[in-house]
Order: C-alpha cells, then sequence, then structure tokens
C-alpha cells in the first residue's frame, strides 16, 4: 500500500486544516517544496498536493508554489485544488503533475470526466468527499443528497487512475480513518480507491492494510506526519513487510 503525505497549500505556504475549515489551520512550512522534498527523501512514492485556495476559490490560486514543488522533487505528484476546466486539467499535466485530481467539478459536471479520460487516459483522479456518507463539495462547504458509492460507481466506464476517498468527519482530526466506509466503497467498484482522513500513527496505517484486497492501492496522511505522530520511513517498511 502507497502512504502518499499530503502537501496541502493556502496562501503559498504549506498548511493544514481541521475538517477543511478556512478559519483552523496550522502553518507547517513557509516553503510547500521544501516539506515536498522532506517526504521524498524519506522514501515516498508518490505526493498529494492541494491549492487549497484554488479550492475555495474555484480557480488556480497557488500555481507557483506548485511549480516549486514540481522543479524540487523527481517522484510523482498527483494535484488537485481548483480544478474546474480542460485548459487548468491541460496546464498542471504540461506542468508535470503526473496526475490531477477532480472534485467538485466532476460532481456537478461529469462530463468533464469523461473528457478528461479520453484525452489523458489513466491520469484523472475524482475526489470524493464525505460527510456521513454524503458527498460534499466546493471546498466541503456544501453537503449534497448524494450518497459517495453511488457517485463512484456512476465513473466506472470512465479510464480513471483512482478514486480518492476523504471522510470530512475525520479529516485532520487524527481519529482513525473511516475502515467501514473505505471498505464499502472498495468493495461497491472496480476503480482503485485511495483513502484520506483521520490516519494518526502507525495502528491506523496497519488497519487499513487488509483493504488492498479489496481494492484500496494507498492512503494520504497529513496531520500525523507533520505533528511528528507518525512515522513515514516506519509506515513504509510496514507496508513492505506486508506485501
Amino acid at each position: 500500500m502507497l502512504i502518499i503525505p499530503a502537501v496541502d497549500i493556502k496562501g503559498g505556504r504549506c498548511v493544514r486544516l481541521l475538517q477543511g475549515r478556512k478559519d483552523s489551520e496550522t502553518v507547517f512550512s513557509d516553503d510547500p517544496s521544501l516539506m515536498a522534498a522532506r517526504w521524498e527523501s524519506e522514501g515516498a512514492e508518490i505526493l498529494h498536493v492541494v491549492d487549497l485556495d484554488g479550492a475555495f476559490e474555484r480557480s488556480p490560486k497557488n500555481v507557483e508554489a506548485i511549480k516549486g514543488i514540481l522543479d524540487k522533487v523527481n517522484i510523482p505528484i498527483q494535484l488537485g485544488g481548483g480544478l474546474r476546466t480542460m485548459d487548468t486539467i491541460s496546464m498542471y499535466l504540461d506542468l508535470g503533475a503526473a496526475r490531477v485530481i477532480l472534485g467538485t467539478e466532476a460532481i456537478r459536471n461529469p462530463g468533464i470526466v469523461e473528457e478528461a479520460c479520453q484525452a489523458y487516459p489513466g491520469r484523472i483522479i475524482v475526489g470524493i468527499d464525505a460527510r456521513g456518507g454524503m458527498v460534499a463539495v466546493d471546498g466541503w462547504t456544501e453537503t449534497t443528497e448524494r450518497e459517495a458509492i453511488d457517485v463512484a460507481k456512476s465513473f466506472e466506464t470512465c479510464d480513471l487512475a483512482a478514486i480518492v476517498f476523504t471522510d470530512i468527519d475525520r479529516d485532520g482530526m487524527q481519529t482513525g480513518p473511516s475502515i467501514d466506509q473505505t471498505r464499502r466503497l472498495a468493495e461497491s467498484v472496480s476503480i482503485p480507491i485511495i483513502a484520506s482522513g483521520g490516519v494518526s500513527n502507525i495502528d491506523d496505517i496497519k488497519s487499513l492494510l487488509p483493504l488492498e484486497a479489496v481494492g484500496v492501492q494507498g492512503v494520504i496522511t497529513g496531520r500525523a506526519l507533520y505533528s511528528g505522530a507518525l512515522d513515514l520511513k516506519k509506515a513504509l517498511r510496514v507496508c513492505l513487510k506486508s506485501d
């Protein structure tokens, strides 16, 4: 299973939010590229980079900081936040992102997922963020009446790289990942799933490992790494032993 460090960017700095709230940020670095390089040096095989301002304001806002990361590291980057048009998708892939994540736009306009997958097969990820099992959009500020599993199933025919599934109630809270919801989602679709939200320590990584058998290929972790509650090198060793 891949352990995927998160590098969230707000105002050009590397931050973490609690449950996606703009007023709950903790700043971890004024230079996101240095944090990205740190995780690469500790063995990360891929990074999860999010333009938080882009997610809230619906268009790219931290392009220069993202360029800095792409210039600094050699491992693949999956990038999300503010991707609402094919032009933005193309821009980030041309800049060097390995994969891009469509969140709100995928929910509101699923046709763009089909178009993007046709243009860039295997390089598009759909981000499904859920609160109480119901999909949330627009930087988690609005909860819809659509169930996460139903939304995931609607993308079965697209050539997606993966679905990132985030349990908003647990994101940044270090209360443990949503094992049951993640398992249900993974068992419902053939698309690979990346879990996100709630990881607090090495035991949470161990609890996710059995889900590899049902299609969970990785887990994104942020606050636990930045606080030191989770040691990336140790987590990577645990995953290696499980292979």
